[in-house]
């Protein structure tokens, strides 16, 4: 079966978003006086979290948001970064407070999360905002499952009335996702590790997202002809023989060549080749939704000054 589903590109929405955020921060400065600020607070040295990290911080300058960066250090306690977060929600020229996840194992996250006050939760992971977003209230939403709202939007992929599938129950993408296209009057459901059936409930999704973190866990048994797929996961490939039945052929080469190079390729829940010949729209990994996500984080940081400081 010849390839033909759209591919979706991150790079190029992304792009888009960004340049209207920073337009809104041009606007808030010029009409208002306000310099909207991004806090990043990441604790220890893991090495994925220092890029994170940095792009956020590069981004954010990239686009006229103020952002600092506070780099503790991997000993730092409950207490010590507790108080962190609370100096940072006193502050009232910030906007915007990260702590980057994964912290060390003497912190307790949740804790950590909780204290952040929920009107500068840019994450939207905060209790608060989780249950405006499950009442259809104004709220800061988690950056990746909003990022692939704002996608299809602009895509115009029609969402209403649509079956839409979500493998995967996370609190970070999972749970968000699936409200997210509730509010867009999607008919929902929510798939997991106990799901019977996988494949069957999948395959009768006109919109699926995978968010699972199961390398190829979605494949052409899966996809319904002409499905929209978004594609969330994030893992890496190491079996030469599994690529060779992952990806189409203008693909495979130099998938193959990464994987001798580094021992391993990026790739997502979705098995490429099947969606490219199921799928009408696909977001491959990497190039897709990755992108969206920092995107909307500097969108929820200038989100998070208007509702705070245009009362």
């Amino acid at each position: 079966m010849e390839k033909r589903a759209e591919i979706l590109s991150g790079k190029v929405f992304a792009k888009a978003i960004k340049e209207e955020v920073a337009e809104d921060v041009k606007k808030l400065k010029e009409e208002h006086g306000i310099n909207p600020c991004l806090v990043v607070v990441r604790v220890g040295e893991d090495t994925a979290s220092e890029v994170y990290v940095n792009s956020k911080v590069k981004t954010a300058e990239e686009l006229g948001i103020i952002s600092e960066h506070k780099h503790l250090s991997e000993e730092t306690s409950q207490e010590d970064l507790l108080a962190v977060v609370e100096e940072l929600n006193k502050r009232d020229d910030v906007d915007g407070i990260l702590v980057q996840l994964p912290l060390p194992k003497q912190i307790n996250e949740k804790v950590i999360l909780e204290k952040i006050n929920p009107e500068k939760d840019v994450d939207g992971f905060h209790p608060v905002n989780v249950g405006r977003l499950s009442q259809g209230q104004e709220a800061l939403t988690p950056c990746t499952p909003a990022g692939v709202i704002d996608m299809l939007k602009r895509a115009n992929i029609e969402i209403s009335g649509k079956n839409a599938v979500v493998v995967g129950r996370s609190n970070i993408v999972g749970k968000p996702m699936a409200m997210l296209l509730l509010h867009e009057n999607a008919t929902v459901t929510i798939c997991h590790s106990r799901t019977k059936d996988l494949a069957g409930v999948c395959s009768n999704a006109d919109i699926l997202v995978a968010a699972v973190g199961v390398t190829g866990i979605i494949t052409d048994n899966h996809i319904k002809e002409g499905a929209i797929v978004v594609d969330v996961g994030m893992n890496r490939l190491t079996d030469i023989e599994e690529a060779k039945g992952f990806f189409g052929e203008d693909k495979l080469a130099k998938r193959l060549k990464t994987i001798e190079k580094r021992g391993s390729t990026l790739v997502g829940d979705v098995n490429q080749k099947a969606a490219m010949e199921k799928g009408s729209y696909f977001t491959p990994v990497p190039g897709g939704v990755g992108l969206l996500t920092v995107a909307m984080l500097m969108k929820n940081t200038i989100k998070a000054a208007r509702m705070r400081r245009l009362k």
